[in-house]
């Protein structure tokens, strides 16, 4: 298959992630907004140039006091900084159907360099003849190097707020026409 441009199905796919809370649990959540500008060979990513948007105010971990203090100055700022990013920089094939996708992440008006691991799910025909491909990414950010350090401490030791953000997109993509 040759170098094509895919558009991202929103419906068919999720940015998940989770975060440490209390030192003890988890947090999960989500970010319902994104869009991709993605042109790329699926079977073999090497060649792909992939731009990843995310609007951050689009954050939802099932709690809307909890979410509306992600959204502010003390953590994203979204009045300031309502984008993250994702840019490829270069792809290494781990094996058949998985990649080192290594980018530039923007978040918090800061960039750094960042891996996610990337595995090519498939391809098919939907019912009504189009083409689609589905991927997965997995990769760990710590929120601290781009700014994001609000945390309070707990009377047992530790910190509320863990510094690791894991994240696990799960992407549909249609060939553009």
């Amino acid at each position: 298959m040759t170098k094509a441009k895919w558009a991202v199905d929103t419906a068919h796919s999720n940015v998940d992630f989770s975060i440490k809370h209390m030192m003890i649990a988890k947090t999960n959540g989500a970010f319902h907004k994104f869009d991709a500008e993605i042109e790329a060979n699926p079977t073999d990513l090497t060649t792909a140039n992939i731009v990843f948007n995310v609007d951050v105010a689009s954050i939802d971990t099932r709690n809307e006091d909890r979410d509306n203090h992600l959204r502010s100055a003390d953590f994203f700022d979204v009045e300031n900084y309502p984008t993250m990013t994702f840019k490829s920089t270069s792809i290494e094939r781990k094996d058949e159907d998985e990649y080192n996708v290594t980018g530039d992440l923007t978040l918090h008006g800061v960039t750094k360099s960042e891996t996610f691991v990337v595995t090519f799910e498939g391809q098919g025909k939907d019912p009504w003849g189009n083409e689609k491909v589905g991927f997965s990414a997995e990769g760990t950010v710590n929120r601290s190097d781009y700014g994001l350090t609000w945390n309070a401490a707990l009377e047992t030791g530790g910190v509320l707020v863990g510094d690791k953000v894991k994240f696990s997109i799960s992407l549909e993509a249609a060939k553009a026409e």
